[in-house]
């Protein structure tokens, strides 16, 4: 087929696809579809689309869907779910072959974004920490709940965690990673033990809903209320798989204290439906968390190995330092996989990667008269520049009641001229730090510029040294005006 066909034969198919979807908007609304623009989608091959009415008032999230069967069962437990009072969409009209449907539009909050600072550096604050501790209340509500009268046969691609869904995942791990690694190993061996994960797997309970997919990107938040989303891979199944899946999820950066708070904040909330040992839960739960973290590393290995897909490559090394972290308190259940795992971990490409966050800058403007701004990082404060020597328009009554951000401050320093030298020599100075940290995979520099009151002077010096930062090298650069109760966030470029 010639260029000019597949590009006629590709602009007709999406020309369908996106009239199917503005009727479906139609039908459910009663107003005539405008704008649609597609959304991000991680690991699914599901497309999805904000749709606004052409008059602005009313936006709905329009689905398309691969496979019918899939599509299916998300239709079927969005409903049952919905019947039951969870917080899920609500899908407001379904195409005849089910393979485009219209839902509520939750907003674009996603939880993954909800706890960014915390993920970030590792410490979550109690706002991230209260949210983390209500999604965990609402899985064992989710689990529990969500199960009753389920008609199971219902669910795509299996009805239920068996013997066959364990053996495709611990399989896609080995074929789909393990192999890729070029790490040689014994598979009969391997084999033998993955026959014995399967068996201490399958004895847990199997009569709750297992989400599957269960994730900080599939919960979002509506109201300072968690929302579950994009759950069609659930099936009947065991409650450990999610807990493991969302407190050991790659990126997350939970530390252990963290972890066990939200597991005895999900058992207390999972008692009132169950009686439960905790005892026995977490000698369980850790043979899930093993089995997941391989699972996903298989999923890791098929999207960015063979796929070529970049956030997935990008995940890896978390996957990895989740995983020898494990390792060092594995259990004897399964000698010969953990040698093999263990000689994993040090391979030359993972060690040598590590786990590189990126650089964050961040740039103060403050008053002298309350000091130094604190560096909450713990790396001792970065650059201080003093920009008291330069004029100072503060001095002058007629811009008392404007700031370094606003236009006859910004025209005042500007026309002066003493301040284009001085950000001149700090800027020399900060580029050479930004590059030497960025290289060494540093993750925090502070840059803070002080003068009398926090106002004028130091506010215009932080403005541009952001600015600066941010176009030169691309890092994200985070602005706090601390007088002025200013924060702003020039975003990794």
């Amino acid at each position: 087929m010639s260029e000019y066909l597949c590009i006629f034969a590709a602009k007709f198919i999406w020309d369908s696809m996106s009239q199917a979807l503005s009727q479906l908007f139609q039908i459910a609304t009663s107003l005539k579809a405008g704008e649609q623009n597609a959304l991000t989608a991680s690991g699914s091959n599901r497309r999805y689309f904000r749709i606004e009415s052409e008059d602005k008032t009313t936006t709905l999230i329009g689905v398309q869907g691969t496979s019918k069967d899939e599509n299916h069962a998300f239709l079927y437990m969005d409903r049952h779910f919905l019947e039951r009072g969870l917080n899920v969409p609500r899908v407001l009209a379904v195409s005849d072959d089910e393979m485009n449907y219209v839902q509520q539009d939750l907003g674009n909050t996603l939880l993954f974004d909800y706890i960014a600072e915390g993920r970030k550096t590792g410490v979550f604050c109690e706002r991230e920490k209260q949210m983390l501790r209500k999604t965990m209340r609402a899985l064992a509500r989710f689990q529990i709940v969500g199960s009753q009268d389920m008609d199971y046969m219902q669910c795509y691609p299996q009805p239920e965690f068996n013997l066959r869904s364990i053996l495709w995942d611990l399989n896609y791990f080995k074929y789909c990673f393990l192999k890729a690694t070029g790490l040689d190993f014994q598979e009969d061996r391997l084999e033998n033990d993955f026959e014995r994960m399967a068996y201490i797997l399958l004895k847990a309970d199997m009569s709750a809903f297992m989400y599957r997919d269960f994730q900080s990107r599939n919960v979002m938040i509506v109201g300072e209320e968690p929302y579950f989303i994009d759950f069609q891979g659930g099936r009947k199944g065991p409650v450990y798989y999610d807990v493991a899946s969302f407190l050991w999820q790659a990126k997350a950066n939970f530390h252990n204290d963290l972890r066990e708070e939200l597991i005895e904040e999900y058992l207390d909330e999972l008692c009132g439906y169950r009686q439960v040992d905790k005892e026995a839960f977490y000698e369980t739960l850790k043979h899930f968390v093993l089995f997941r973290t391989m699972q996903v590393l298989g999923a890791y290995g098929f999207r960015g190995y063979f796929e070529k897909k970049p956030h997935f490559l990008q995940s890896i090394p978390f996957a990895i330092e989740n995983l020898r972290q494990l390792l060092a308190s594995s259990s004897d259940d399964y000698p010969y996989l953990i040698e093999v795992l263990q000689r994993m971990t040090e391979m030359k490409q993972f060690k040598e990667v590590g786990l590189r966050k990126p650089l964050v800058v961040k740039v103060y403007s403050f008053s002298y008269k309350k000091g130094i701004p604190a560096d909450a990082s713990g790396n001792g404060g970065g650059y201080v520049f003093d920009c008291r020597a330069v004029n100072n328009p503060g001095k002058y009554e007629r811009y008392t009641y404007f700031t370094g951000m606003d236009e006859p401050v910004i025209k005042f320093i500007e026309d002066d001229g003493e301040m284009k030298p001085f950000l001149e020599a700090a800027e020399s100075l900060v580029d050479s730090s930004v590059k030497r940290y960025k290289d060494r995979g540093f993750q925090n520099l502070m840059v803070s510029f002080g003068c009398t009151g926090g106002q004028h002077r130091s506010v215009y010096a932080a403005e541009k040294m952001a600015e600066h930062i941010n176009k030169k090298f691309g890092v994200e650069v985070q602005l706090i005006h601390r007088e002025q109760n200013v924060e702003k966030e020039f975003p990794a470029l």
